[in-house]
């Protein structure tokens, strides 16, 4: 049978999907870059040229005197002042650093801005992740299309990626410690400017893959647990979710969910992708936490390159603001937002053949230090800008480095934005805690956490 020139193309088209996918090897000699010019994360270790972006120096390690875990977390820059101010007036001139998305807000609300302060690299690991980031760089590989990972384990599964996939596992992996919990509130604000507190709870986190103690052959593949109770409002209270995302594509995102009204635990599938999130009352979905989160295999990914942008960072005065100051109607109150101008990843991801997604495609920003995904821009089917995603990454010297803990969500065809893991009043903030054991992540105990 003859070979038609569309079964050709689509042939070609088929091969390139998969070559974005495959593993890349780094040799010994790549690898021993996180030695000398590349960070040990894989970042570039020098500035820029321009001077604007310092030269990393080891990032926020020291916790400041006094202080005790779960405690507000200073601002360690609160002295300094502003760089620039840019809004929709004079944003032309400063097109070239700013997203899509970023660019779209300042154009829809005249009141939206964002105030750049000078660049700190706080980023930072402790030294035996170092040490497994090292191992990882010629060990770390994708499989199942890239969908799953193998041979990685307690550092930066791929500082030299090489595709879209391992950029992504990068973001799915990026350090936040290795077990927290958080009083958090998430506040959803709708077209008519009013803020609603969507949900009021606990959020307790485990990373099995980043145990210090353990190794790449006692891990057993989950590399993120969470147990999210809710205390209110009323009508609320008592929901709680289970999830647990493993590194194995067959395996994917294991959810249980207990609802106060049926008195039960129930395996909850759709607790994914672009499900309606009901924590925050489905004003966004559950992938979108975090920038991104959950299972790759909806979409696929390309690296676009690497760009210097002013994205948030060091965002630590948004927590010790108050949310009544905060929340404004139509956007965050640019006065408790600090910006800074970063190098980041630009990462596109285009909805995968014989898959569906209500997002088309996306574009994620991740900061090249910590690979937290700071910054989103989301296109609708008739490609027109619709969502605009963000973390709030923070110093963090404790844990050590900067953690994306808050994040958020515009949604610029609704007129709506959501804010979520905001601990805002609430009694103490993002706290370092002693692991849990096995049983603690199960449904049986979500079922006893949930009931009143």
């Amino acid at each position: 049978m003859t070979t038609t020139t569309f079964q050709r193309a689509a042939l070609a088209s088929l091969m390139l999907g998969l070559a974005s996918a495959a593993p890349a090897a780094v040799t010994a000699d790549e690898a021993a870059k996180l030695k000398g010019e590349l960070t040990p994360m894989g970042a570039e270790k020098a500035g820029n040229k321009a001077g604007t972006i310092p030269a990393w120096d080891g990032g926020a390690t020291k916790a400041p005197a006094g202080y005790k875990d779960g405690d507000p977390r200073p601002d360690p820059y609160a002295g300094e002042k502003p760089l620039l101010s840019i809004s929709a007036r004079n944003m032309d001139q400063h097109a070239d650093k700013l997203t899509d998305g970023v660019k779209a807000l300042m154009k829809k609300y005249p009141t939206y801005r964002i105030d750049v302060y000078p660049s700190h690299r706080t980023a930072a690991l402790p030294q035996w992740a170092y040490d497994n980031t090292l191992k990882n760089a010629t060990r770390c590989k994708t499989a199942d299309g890239g969908n799953s990972l193998e041979g990685c384990y307690g550092g930066v599964p791929f500082p030299i990626a090489k595709t879209g996939h391992e950029m992504m596992w990068n973001q799915l992996l990026a350090w936040r410690g290795q077990a927290s919990s958080m009083l958090f509130r998430l506040f959803v604000t709708t077209s008519d400017g009013k803020s609603t507190m969507a949900s009021d709870g606990m959020s307790e986190v485990q990373s099995p893959y980043w145990f210090k103690d353990g190794t790449l052959e006692s891990f057993k593949g989950d590399y993120n647990n969470l147990m999210l109770v809710t205390y209110g409002p009323p009508f609320k209270a008592g929901e709680s979710i289970l999830l647990r995302d493993s590194v194995d594509a067959g395996k994917g995102r294991q959810a249980w969910q207990y609802l106060v009204g049926q008195r039960r635990t129930r395996k909850a599938p759709t607790l994914g992708y672009d499900t309606p999130d009901s924590v925050a009352s489905g004003a966004f979905y559950f992938d979108e936490a975090f920038g991104f989160s959950g299972s790759l295999d909806r979409y696929d990914y390309k690296i676009i390159g690497k760009k210097e942008l002013y994205v948030p960072y060091n965002t630590n005065r948004t927590w010790l603001a108050k949310s009544t100051d905060l929340l404004g109607p139509q956007h965050l109150n640019p006065d408790h937002v600090r910006w800074e101008l970063h190098r980041v990843w630009e990462v596109e991801a285009t909805v995968a053949p014989g898959k569906r997604h209500a997002v088309p495609k996306r574009r994620f920003y991740l900061d090249e230090d910590t690979y937290n995904m700071v910054l989103s821009d989301m296109w609708d089917g008739q490609g027109q800008i619709w969502r605009v995603g963000y973390t709030l990454p923070m110093a963090m010297p404790d844990v050590p480095g900067s953690v994306a803990q808050t994040f958020g969500l515009y949604n610029l065809l609704a007129n709506t934005y959501v804010f979520a893991n905001f601990p805002g009043e609430k009694a103490y903030q993002y706290k370092q805690v002693p692991r849990w054991n096995d049983s603690y992540f199960t449904p049986e105990n979500l079922a006893a956490k949930g009931s009143r």
